[in-house]
């Protein structure tokens, strides 16, 4: 692999593990695609938790809408390890999607509450959804619905893995934090992954490694379905020898 794709790898490694470990059990063309995507949504995803100034996380941010800008325009993109493999990765229609992603994040800035679960879930939509799309759609066209439907309910798996990290950081990252709100939840999440795994031999075989980074969806939602209070608790990981196991076998069949 070029030396700035082993750079996305690295940085994903570190900061994303499980999605490493998804890209990694994919044959190494997707690979090339996939790191760039995962190492550029680990770096917007970090730039508003390095700093306590709105303003400078708000800079950080922008930063990434004016490359995301260069790719988009199909002009001369900066030089950076992740910006410069990512403009060889996604076209114009995978910028404009993780575009939307970072002005998604410009929630992470700040401390407000969601104002209602249509505001929660338009956040899942345009942060994993699209995230998805780009990283599917950089290996082969994806029907759309089928993938958004995958990705949101990636994201609110892992989402309600990360609330107790976000309320220690101050954050209220629920709209509504009872047992009954979070099962309601967890069962919306479990039937958008139903809804996509129904459909998913519409997605071409070349894309579908993109798609191993839902192995862990699953059990995970499952869990908060059935034990709310697990999400509180930081316990919805699931065990780490089953989880490669099923990661291991989510990979040799494609079946994800």
């Amino acid at each position: 692999m070029h030396e700035d794709v082993i750079a996305c790898a690295d940085l994903v490694r570190r900061g994303d593990p499980d999605r490493f470990r998804a890209v990694m059990a994919a044959p190494v063309p997707a690979r090339e695609k996939l790191f760039p995507v995962y190492a550029f949504n680990l770096e917007v995803s970090r730039a508003p938790w390095v700093t306590e100034e709105p303003m400078i996380a708000e800079m950080r941010l922008q930063w990434w809408r004016d490359a995301l800008e260069e790719i988009r325009s199909g002009g001369p993109v900066r030089r950076h390890e992740v910006a410069s493999p990512l403009s060889e990765t996604v076209d114009a229609e995978g910028a404009e999607l993780l575009d939307q992603l970072v002005a998604a994040r410009r929630w992470d800035v700040y401390r407000e509450p969601f104002e209602d679960l249509a505001h929660f879930r338009e956040y899942l939509g345009k942060t994993s959804s699209n995230l998805l799309l780009a990283a599917a759609g950089s290996l082969a066209e994806v029907p759309e619905d089928t993938v958004r439907e995958a990705g949101y309910a990636l994201g609110l798996a892992n989402w309600l893995r990360a609330v107790p990290a976000l309320e220690k950081a101050g954050r209220i990252p629920l709209v509504e934090g009872t047992h009954a709100a979070i099962r309601s939840l967890a069962e919306e999440g479990l039937d958008h992954l139903a809804s996509a795994r129904s459909a998913r031999g519409s997605i071409p075989k070349p894309a579908r490694p993109a798609l191993l980074v839902m192995w862990q969806v699953g059990p995970v939602l499952k869990a908060a379905r059935d034990d709310p209070g697990r999400v509180g608790d930081g316990l919805l990981d699931p065990a780490p020898f089953r989880s490669r196991l099923e990661l291991m076998a989510r990979a040799a069949t494609g079946m994800w």
